[in-house]
């Protein structure tokens, strides 16, 4: 069984030789057989000179430098194309993934027969902050797009290379790596897990990150807020038909007409409401025109393959 590895790396200078050490007893007991794919998103800090230290030691590391930070999800997918493995394990860098864990997900994909064994986190070492985003992140994406998985599953996995080859049957840009391996629809099972704290430094996922993540898996897996807005339209159509109706009769038995702060607020409440249908529509169009560029989702500027052969792309 030849298995495959899959770390993206963003300074993480201070993880990378304890990961290593971390990981590598544990996959010499799985698999001799084996490598270890360091994908750097463009760090800022030395992550990419302690890789290839590891590197001059380990032919097995499989050294991969972005050309800049195209983010976390498309250093994943430059990893998982690159990997050449009968079965690919994809974690974190941070240790909050803990590698002795890898021969646990294994065992459960084979004595389930499943295509991925996903951890399922039972009890995770994060601000309550993070927690929050997450589940509330998990809620939206389970009522209003076409994904619906089980709660609290992380990055960390083992998959079978069918899932891979599967994966690169979509082309699209704009869509997450890991939105796309539950839209294939390939059957996992859930294993649970204990998620640790960070080894060392801060996450990079921020608030506007964790939008971003959350955006994109609903403009490219829902037309819930196209829907949103058609009813939400006719909503307030049927509404000001009533208040013109309520108006009239109000007049016509001597009533108080509405002032102008009455209507001045209801126009910027209508306004408001138009503005964000506009930029709803905006995302869908903007996804639209960055997938007929077709710009690739990630470039390689260096990689050290297993084979000490190295390339300058």
């Amino acid at each position: 069984m030849f298995l495959s590895i899959v770390i993206p790396i963003y300074n993480d200078q201070e993880v990378i030789n304890e990961l290593y050490r971390r990981l590598k007893p544990v996959l010499n007991d799985v698999s001799e057989n084996h490598e270890i794919i360091l994908v750097d998103d463009g760090s800022r800090d030395n992550s990419w000179l302690e890789i290839l230290k590891l590197k001059k030691i380990d032919t097995k590391i499989v050294a991969v430098k972005l050309a800049r930070n195209f983010g976390q999800q498309n250093s994943i997918a430059a990893g998982l194309d690159i990997s050449k493995g009968d079965l690919i394990v994809l974690m974190d860098s941070d240790l909050q993934d803990r590698p002795e864990d890898i021969p646990v997900l294994i065992d459960a994909l084979m004595t389930q027969n499943a295509s991925m064994a996903i951890a399922q986190w039972t009890h995770r070492e994060d601000t309550s902050f993070k927690k929050m985003v997450s589940k509330l992140f998990f809620i939206v994406s389970d009522k209003i797009t076409d994904i619906h998985i089980q709660p609290r599953l992380g990055i960390f996995r083992v998959m079978r290379r069918s899932v891979i080859d599967e994966l690169k049957n979509f082309k699209e840009k704009t869509s997450t790596t890991i939105s796309l391996l539950y839209f294939i629809g390939s059957n996992y099972t859930c294993v649970p897990l204990k998620r640790d704290a960070r080894y060392a430094g801060q996450s990079g996922y921020n608030l506007r990150k964790m939008l971003s993540l959350t955006f994109a898996r609903i403009f490219s897996f829902s037309m819930f807020p196209i829907r949103l807005a058609i009813y939400a339209g006719l909503s307030i159509s049927f509404l000001s038909f009533l208040a013109g109706i309520f108006l009239i009769i109000n007049r016509f038995i001597g009533g108080v007409s509405p002032g102008w702060t009455s209507i001045v607020v209801l126009v910027l409440f209508l306004f408001g409401i138009n503005f964000l249908f506009l930029g709803m529509l905006g995302e869908y169009i903007g996804k639209i025109f960055l997938e007929t560029k077709q710009r690739p989702k990630y470039i390689i500027g260096e990689i050290h393959t297993g084979t000490n052969l190295n390339y300058n792309l």
